[in-house]
């Protein structure tokens, strides 16, 4: 019944991992980047926060296929050199995600008691210091459910990288359909795998938001 999954298994996983490694360069890059977004979405400062809010809404009101797209076909036009599929689909995820995370951050930072923020000053530290060992520490674990539903929806969205020829999961499964023509079959197997990954981490969420919560009774105590 799988044999055309059987036969192809290991090009098939082959494009798994390459779904797996731009998953993990797009988180890595989305949330560092996505914490300074957030910081600056709540700077007081003009010229800070005026660009980033527009990077933000411009972002987040274009489909990620687009972004993807057009980060491929311009840049190199722009940089005057051809760009690996791999890299520009990276560096596409991690500009339009950061945006989303950088919202969560951003959320998280206002949640945090003004308290805490005056209390550091008041020791001499700086915004960058205050910022750095206050703010995004504590942000980041009452956020950690947030930012790992956005993490799933990134693993999910990495098959749009199709429209620029990477060979990912769900690509390389599309040519060996055309090879093959056993569509329900492979893309069965495609949802099966799509379905466990996700799975595989069900409980994390709800034990993070208890941590959460037992951070804020903590702050506010």
């Amino acid at each position: 019944m799988f044999d055309a999954v059987a036969n192809n298994i290991t090009f098939l996983m082959g494009g798994f991992l390459v779904t797996l490694e731009l998953t993990c360069f797009a988180l890595i890059g989305g949330i560092a980047l996505g914490s300074l977004v957030g910081l600056g979405r709540i700077s007081k400062r003009k010229w800070i926060y005026y660009p980033v809010t527009w990077y933000v809404n411009f972002l987040r009101n274009m489909p990620l296929i687009l972004v993807i797209f057009w980060f491929y076909f311009v840049m190199p036009v722009i940089a005057g050199r051809p760009l690996n599929p791999f890299l520009s689909a990276v560096i596409s995820f991690i500009i339009f995600e950061a945006t989303y995370f950088g919202e969560i951050f951003r959320a998280g930072y206002q949640s945090i008691s003004k308290d805490l923020s005056a209390a550091a000053y008041s020791t001499g530290m700086t915004y960058g210091q205050t910022a750095r060992y206050i703010l995004v520490p504590i942000a980041f674990r009452r956020m950690l459910p947030s930012l790992i539903t956005q993490s799933i929806v990134t693993f999910q969205d990495t098959s749009l990288a199709f429209v620029i020829g990477l060979q990912e999961f769900v690509r390389r499964t599309s040519i060996v359909d055309n090879l093959e023509v056993r569509s329900i079959q492979l893309f069965g197997f495609v949802a099966v795998v799509f379905l466990l990954s996700v799975l595989s981490v069900p409980k994390l969420p709800g034990t993070s938001r208890k941590k959460a919560e037992s951070q804020v009774c903590y702050d506010r105590n």
